[in-house]
C-alpha cells in the first residue's frame, strides 16, 4: 500500500513524486517509456522554473549535462520586436533548452533517490475506486506483459493532455480555446545562433541552442497550411525562415545541417481540466494544456508540482483534510496561471493584437520597462501585473507615447 501513486514520470510527475519521497511517503511513479526517452516539447525552462530545480538541488546537475545558458532573447511580430533579458529572478540569470532525453533522466534519478519507487514501462489501464467512490490505486500492465493492481491513499495523474487518469476519473475541460496552429521542429549543427521566438505574416520560428553543440529550431504555422507543408516539410521549413527572416534562412541554408528526423506536433486544444477529486490530482499537461508558444510548459509543471506535492503533503501528514488540500493547489494554479494563459492564447494566433503592438513599440524607449517585460516572460512577475494600467501608463510615459496610442486590457487577458 502506496501513500500515493503518481502516473506519468516526466517534468510534472517526477518531480511531485520526488518531493512526497523526500518527506518520508511511500511513492510509486509509473511510466510507459523508459528513460532516458525522448517526447515531444518545447525544451526551454523559464528562470522560475530552474529557480525550483535550484531550490530541489538540481540545477548544478543540468549545468554539469553542458546544455548552454542563455541570456539573450529576441521576440519580434513583423517589423516590430524586442531584445534583451530579464533581471535576475530568485538568483536566476540565465535560461536553458535541455534536450528531454537529458532532463526527464535527471529528473527520474532524482526521484529515486529520494525514495520513490519507479516502475518504467508499466501502462496504466484503469484507475481503481473504493466502495464511497474514491480514487484508491490503478490498474496497470508492466514490461512483462502481466497486469497488476497498486493501491494507494492518493493517486496523481502526470500523463500530459491526453491523460489516461483523466479520462478514468471523468475530469470535464473547462476554458478550452480551439488550437490555432502546428509545429514542426528538428535539431541542426552548424549554427550558432541565440534565443529568437521570430513571427511575420502568420509564419513563426523559434531557436534555441541545446546539448551536442545543436540548435533546436521550430516552425509554426496556421492549421490551415498543414497539408500543403507537410507534402514536402525540409522546403516548407526553409521557407518559413527565409519570409520571416532572410538573413536567418541564407544562413541556415549555407551553414545548418539537420541532425535528427523532423518532430511534427498539431498539439490539442488549451484547456483546463477540474484537477481534484475525491483521492485524484491531476498535474502538468494532464491538467493544464497550452500552446507551445510561450514555452511555459515546463516551467509551469515544475511551479505547480511543487505546489500540489505541498498541498498533498499537508493532506498526508493530517494538517487538513486531504481532498481540501488539492483543491487550494487547484484553485492556486487556476489563479496564479489565468494571465500567461490568456497571453499564450492571443500570441498563438500568430498575429500581434494592438495592445501588444502598442506595448513593444513603447518598450524600446524604456530600458527599465523592457527589463520588466522580460522578467515576465521568465515567470519574475504575473502578466496581470505588467499589463497592469498604472504600469502601462508609467511606460507609456517614459516612452511619450502619444495619447491615442496608448491601448490598455480591455477586461481579462490580453486584446
Amino acid at each position: 500500500m502506496y501513500d500515493v501513486i503518481v502516473v506519468g514520470a516526466r517534468c510534472a510527475g517526477a518531480p511531485v513524486a520526488m518531493l512526497l519521497a523526500r518527506h518520508g511517503y511511500r511513492t510509486l511513479v509509473v511510466d510507459r517509456a523508459a528513460f532516458p526517452s525522448d517526447t515531444v516539447s518545447t525544451h526551454l525552462i523559464h528562470q522560475a522554473g530552474l529557480a525550483r530545480l535550484h531550490a530541489w538541488g538540481l540545477l548544478d546537475r543540468l549545468r554539469e549535462t553542458g546544455v548552454p545558458p542563455v541570456r539573450h532573447m529576441g521576440f519580434s511580430n513583423g517589423d516590430l520586436g524586442v531584445e534583451g533579458f530579464a533581471d535576475p529572478i530568485e538568483g536566476i540569470t540565465e535560461v536553458y533548452c535541455p534536450r528531454r532525453t537529458v532532463l526527464d533522466a535527471l529528473l527520474v534519478d532524482a526521484a529515486r533517490e529520494a525514495g520513490a519507487e519507479v516502475l518504467e514501462r508499466c501502462a496504466v489501464e484503469d484507475v481503481l475506486f473504493s466502495s464511497d467512490g474514491r480514487a484508491c490505486g490503478i490498474r496497470a500492465r508492466t514490461a512483462d506483459g502481466a497486469e497488476h493492481d497498486f493501491r494507494a491513499r492518493f493517486v496523481v495523474g502526470a500523463d500530459g493532455a491526453n491523460s489516461t487518469v483523466a479520462a478514468k476519473v471523468g475530469a470535464e475541460a473547462y476554458g478550452t480555446v480551439p488550437a490555432t496552429g502546428f509545429v514542426y521542429y528538428s535539431y541542426f549543427s552548424g549554427l550558432d545562433w541565440d534565443f529568437q521566438n521570430r513571427t511575420r505574416d502568420e509564419r513563426q520560428f523559434a531557436s534555441c541552442p541545446t546539448h551536442d553543440g545543436l540548435t533546436m529550431l521550430v516552425v509554426m504555422r496556421k492549421r490551415d497550411a498543414y497539408r500543403e507543408f507537410r507534402a514536402d516539410a525540409t522546403v516548407g521549413f526553409q521557407a518559413v525562415i527565409d519570409h520571416v527572416r532572410p538573413e536567418l534562412g541564407a544562413d541556415l541554408r549555407a551553414r545548418g545541417r539537420r541532425e535528427e528526423p523532423f518532430r511534427a506536433v498539431r498539439y490539442p486544444d488549451n484547456f483546463y481540466r477540474r484537477s481534484h477529486g475525491p483521492g485524484w490530482a491531476l498535474v502538468g499537461d494532464a491538467g493544464y494544456h497550452k500552446d507551445p508558444l510561450t514555452a511555459r510548459g515546463i516551467t509551469d509543471a515544475f511551479v505547480y508540482g511543487e505546489i500540489l506535492a505541498d498541498q498533498l503533503h499537508r493532506g498526508l501528514s493530517g494538517a487538513g483534510p486531504i481532498d481540501e488540500a488539492v483543491a487550494d493547489y487547484a484553485r492556486e494554479r487556476d489563479r496564479d496561471s489565468a494571465g500567461s494563459f490568456a497571453l499564450t492564447v492571443a500570441l498563438s494566433d500568430l498575429t500581434l493584437p494592438p495592445l501588444l503592438a502598442a506595448v513593444v513599440t513603447a518598450l524600446s524607449q524604456s530600458p527599465r520597462h523592457l527589463r520588466r517585460f522580460f522578467t515576465m516572460v521568465g515567470g519574475g512577475c504575473s502578466s496581470e501585473e505588467f499589463f497592469d494600467p498604472g504600469n502601462l501608463a508609467e511606460l507609456y510615459d517614459a516612452a511619450g507615447t502619444p495619447p491615442a496610442a496608448r491601448l490598455l486590457p480591455a477586461g481579462a487577458g490580453v486584446s
